[in-house]
């Protein structure tokens, strides 16, 4: 990873080449695209938003012209770019220019939460919209299975309803995976140790916090889309209070004596048991009033 990092600032081609053929290979592998999203994060943070804007235009430039000897389009390439590579750029110029992951973190959750109430605004009934799309994917597997087909399409009504939320959400979380991504090739390059200091003391205002209770509490007490779009907004902002949980508990745990044995185990558990991210959440949202790491110093290092 280091050595991709470092070919990639030695200048504007390569990283353009790297974005581009990245963006193509994640239509195989959509893991790739975080990769590809810290190309551009990775020129912004270092070089500035100039420098990025231009690998991020070469890049789509490259990436249409992949498309079109590969696949026989380029439009790939344009929704490759509003999508992933300019909401990266922008955060990266957030992270610049404030210096604080939860600055950029806050500006994520924004742009998630516009995309949510923009499609709202815009598509006539979104549950409707995302359970027709749902039924027609589920539809092959009901033919295969033995599975009860009431009971499947009250499951597919209720998820209808947070498709817009889980799919922003996701969305989310790759463009900040590519950021983080960036900022630690950037801290290997350049300042090592830097990254692990940064992200283990991640810490939301309470602004932010106040917030993200205010959405759940419109969500409960509202009706109709109001609640609708509240709890999908919630989604968003429960993920992120998900990655500052991580960051606590990597933090609370390394300060003990068997942190070798249990930080794999703790990330081992949280993809093996998907249930303890809640939990991680509540220690996320709670550690703005608690101060949950007050009396730990920071590792150095990831």
């Amino acid at each position: 990873m280091k050595f991709l990092a470092s070919y990639i600032m030695k200048g504007r081609m390569q990283a353009m080449a790297v974005a581009s053929s990245l963006a193509l290979l994640s239509l195989l592998m959509p893991p790739v695209s975080i990769v590809s999203s810290a190309t551009v994060a990775l020129v912004t943070l270092r070089r500035g938003w100039y420098e990025g804007l231009l690998v991020l235009l070469s890049a789509c430039v490259a990436a249409a012209i992949l498309g079109i000897i590969v696949l026989g389009n380029y439009q790939f390439a344009f929704g490759y770019a509003l999508i992933l590579w300019l909401p990266v750029w922008l955060l990266s110029i957030v992270l610049r220019e404030g210096r604080h992951l939860s600055l950029a973190i806050e500006i994520s959750s924004v742009l998630g939460a516009l995309a949510i109430i923009g499609f709202y605004l815009f598509a006539q009934d979104p549950a409707v919209y995302w359970q027709a799309i749902l039924n027609i994917m589920i539809e092959p597997m009901m033919q295969a299975s033995d599975a009860p087909i009431e009971q499947v399409k009250q499951t597919i009504a209720m998820l209808a309803k947070y498709m817009t939320g889980i799919l922003a959400t996701g969305s989310v979380t790759g463009l900040l995976l590519g950021l983080l991504l960036a900022r630690w090739w950037q801290a290997n390059l350049y300042n090592p140790g830097g990254f692990g200091v940064e992200y283990l003391a991640l810490r939301m205002p309470s602004r932010f916090t106040i917030t993200t209770v205010c959405v759940f509490i419109v969500a409960v007490v509202a009706g109709g889309v109001i609640s609708e779009v509240a709890w999908n907004i919630g989604i968003i902002l429960f993920m992120l209070y998900a990655f500052i949980g991580t960051a606590i508990a990597h933090a609370l745990i390394s300060a003990t004596k068997a942190k070798r044995f249990l930080l794999p185990l703790f990330y081992m558990l949280i993809f093996v048991v998907p249930h303890l991210v809640v939990p991680v959440a509540i220690i996320g949202l709670s550690d703005t009033w608690l101060n949950l790491r007050k009396n730990i110093k920071p590792p150095s290092s990831i």
